[in-house]
């Protein structure tokens, strides 16, 4: 069985589970640790777990609201990190006393019963990564953080059975909002974060039969709304039975079965 779970998504941080159970043995990734420990603790108390219970960090890339804790959380919990080296060394190549493992694109790798498959996006990142996680009967994909789908982005995604997708803002409370100009162009443009016009092409695109969870996330507070979220999810899918919810920055959503 492969369940999900957001811990919070938003520009103030991102975090995310992924369990798979199979023989009485079960798997926890944490993708993302995008908040300080304590808050950390805090999430994943909510979600029924411990730190101890984490078999491995995977962290896409090193903006703040997505590295978090990770190191000081992977040296407390002695947990294995996985990141790609333009990452690492963006954060400074810091010393994970053994327990970094460099993740490449496109190249598969284990956390006990999920495997993990990332890929290349277009983010302004060093090297940032995102993912498709399965525990060989069901298929995540997870998505945020990146300004446009390339072909590449949109086969790692085709057969997912569950997405959780970046819906960062509205195109027009964007142009209209307090940002500074140079602001709007970065979370705008092509290596920035995805417009919910966006988002909903790549639903739309990657939607098929056994579709089952769509899950809005990294909603911006200051340009974007649910509402207009929501719209254009179920537009996306086109009345397909999967479940549309929206993560919220303070709370996640709740666990869900792929």
């Amino acid at each position: 069985m492969l369940r999900f779970r957001s811990l919070g998504s938003g520009s103030t941080g991102n975090a995310a589970l992924v369990e798979a159970t199979s023989g009485g043995r079960t798997s926890r990734l944490l993708i993302d640790c995008g908040f300080g420990l304590r808050q950390l603790d805090l999430r994943l108390a909510k979600a029924g777990l411990t730190a101890g219970d984490i078999d491995a960090i995977f962290v896409t890339h090193e903006h703040g609201d997505h590295i978090g804790c990770a190191h000081s959380l992977s040296r407390r919990s002695r947990i294995p990190v996985w990141m790609s080296e333009g990452t690492w060394l963006a954060t400074g190549g810091r010393d994970f006393e053994g327990r970094l493992n460099l993740a490449r694109d496109d190249t598969e790798f284990a956390v006990g019963n999920i495997a993990v498959r990332p890929f290349t996006v277009p983010h302004d990142a060093r090297e940032p990564l995102q993912l498709r996680c399965s525990d060989g009967a069901r298929t995540l994909g997870v998505l945020t953080d990146l300004g446009h789908a390339t072909a590449h982005v949109l086969s790692r995604l085709s057969g997912v059975h569950a997405l959780l997708l970046e819906f960062n803002h509205d195109s027009e409370l964007l142009a209209n909002s307090a940002y500074p100009a140079f602001l709007k162009l970065r979370v705008g443009g092509k290596h920035g974060h995805l417009s919910n016009t966006a988002a909903a092409d790549i639903a739309r695109a990657v939607r098929h039969d056994g579709l089952r969870h769509v899950v809005a996330a990294h909603l911006s507070e200051q340009n974007n709304r649910p509402e207009i979220v929501r719209r254009l999810m179920a537009d996306a899918l086109g009345g397909h039975e999967a479940e549309m919810l929206t993560a919220s920055a303070s709370e996640g959503s709740p666990w869900l079965d792929v």
